[in-house]
């Protein structure tokens, strides 16, 4: 089958661009030919064969920059000109979309997220008159919604919030929704009658992750570590969400100098630096700065192998130098971060993080300190330290973990999703 992707960034480290990605690798394994409509390819090998540019379609673009603007952040009092705006583009964008699926013969569509979060409103109409127009069999793959962001995508304007409501999540007959947890699919059918499919974040289980190579021998040192210190990694980007606050917390709570806490994040993740200056000022007060590192300048969250050039290193790496990792999210639309450290066979201390964590993940088994509402008790601060530096326990975890890992978020269970999502879209 000849399968056209739309998504507005391919490559990146956010959860849409990381997870198209491994859909594309199945999809391909599968013997299915895959074709690309995007508005940046970010550290992507571009294959004008299989890949096609539209500018208008990035998030980036001054065509989805001025009318998030004018929708959400600095509204006018008439709103006349920002609708026409939007129909404009959006035809542009429903144009190329149609060329481009007629061009490459597309059998099946499969829209990334831009058809759930109004995050590029031009995209998400013009995907819309495409779909509608087309009549192809469509999958949109929805990882958020806007009712899951607070007030961002409220506008003063009735007018928009109308719109919103009435094109995101993208409803008509020939698509088909693939959620990424419980929770989507649950309140997909409570507003709007749609049935869907819940497709976890995967890990290909089969890839070699998270081994001592020679290339690697060196992280300790290059991060200015000692042998024998017991490391903690954050392998998350410095956004306010993660709760890498309550990771600093801990190790003041652990009272071992030869515990370290690893941060792979930028501070460039975090618009204004704000909450990155917090946690500076929390090292500072707790005077753990000989104990929290900040990493970003030689371990890049951008591919999980790397490149293998001297002092850059990949977040196998990273594992592979791991006791344990923590991962104190207040919210997460699934977490790859946690997926990725079962692969790697590293024990994880976790928030229980709403709505996703307990009923997708949690209950199936994995062993993980959890936390409630990021509550650091004395015996969960107990359980991580036996965790750290019992070397059996922390095996034991990891090797338990690892098996629950692969028969609940391999490549074999997308592509058993994979397979359920093609036939019900056919037959829709």
């Amino acid at each position: 089958m000849r399968i056209g992707f739309i998504i507005g960034r391919i490559g990146g480290v956010d959860g849409v661009a990381l997870e198209a990605e491994k859909w594309i690798d199945v999809l391909k394994r599968m013997g299915h030919v895959v074709f690309i409509i995007s508005g940046q390819y970010t550290e992507w090998v571009f294959d004008p064969e299989h890949d096609t540019m539209v500018p208008e379609m990035s998030f980036f673009s001054p065509e989805s920059y001025w009318g998030q603007k004018k929708a959400f952040f600095y509204p006018d009092t008439n709103i006349q000109e920002l609708l026409e705006h939007i129909d404009l583009y959006s035809r542009i964008i429903s144009e190329k979309i149609i060329n481009w699926a007629n061009d490459r013969k597309i059998d099946l569509l499969l829209s990334e997220n831009s058809s759930a979060l109004p995050s590029h409103l031009e995209l998400g109409l013009g995907i819309k008159i495409a779909v509608k127009k087309l009549g192809l069999p469509t999958i949109t793959h929805d990882h958020d919604f806007a009712w899951e962001r607070g007030d961002r995508y409220l506008s003063p304007h009735e007018e928009i919030n109308q719109f919103v409501n009435d094109t995101f999540p993208l409803r008509l007959p020939n698509v088909t929704h693939a959620v990424i947890n419980l929770h989507a699919r649950e309140t997909l059918m409570e507003k709007f009658g749609r049935s869907s499919v819940v497709v976890p974040n995967v890990m290909d289980f089969d890839m070699k992750f998270s081994e001592k190579t020679v290339k690697n021998q060196n992280l300790r040192r290059d991060l200015g570590l000692e042998k024998d210190d017991h490391l903690l990694f954050q392998i998350t980007r410095i956004v306010k969400r993660k709760g890498i606050e309550v990771a600093i917390d801990l190790i003041d709570k652990l009272k071992d100098k030869t515990i370290k806490l690893v941060i792979t994040g930028s501070y460039k993740d975090d618009a204004g630096s704000l909450y990155y200056n917090e946690l500076i000022n929390q090292i500072h007060e707790l005077k753990l700065s000989r104990q929290i590192i900040f990493a970003s300048h030689i371990i890049h969250n951008k591919g999980l192998m790397g490149n293998g050039t001297e002092r850059n290193y990949s977040l196998s790496d990273a594992y592979a130098h791991a006791v344990a990792c923590t991962y104190f999210s207040t919210y997460e639309g699934f977490g790859n971060a946690f997926v990725e450290s079962i692969l790697a066979k590293v024990p994880i201390f976790v928030n229980n993080y709403k709505p996703v964590y307990w009923p997708d993940i949690g209950s199936k088994g994995f062993k993980a300190v959890m936390l409630e509402d990021n509550i650091l008790t004395d015996e969960a601060v107990e359980e991580m330290k036996e965790v750290i530096f019992n070397e059996q326990l922390n095996r034991e975890i990891a090797e338990h973990n690892y098996k629950l890992g692969k028969k609940y978020f391999s490549y074999t269970t997308l592509q058993e999703k994979l397979d359920e999502l093609i036939t019900i879209a056919i037959k829709s």
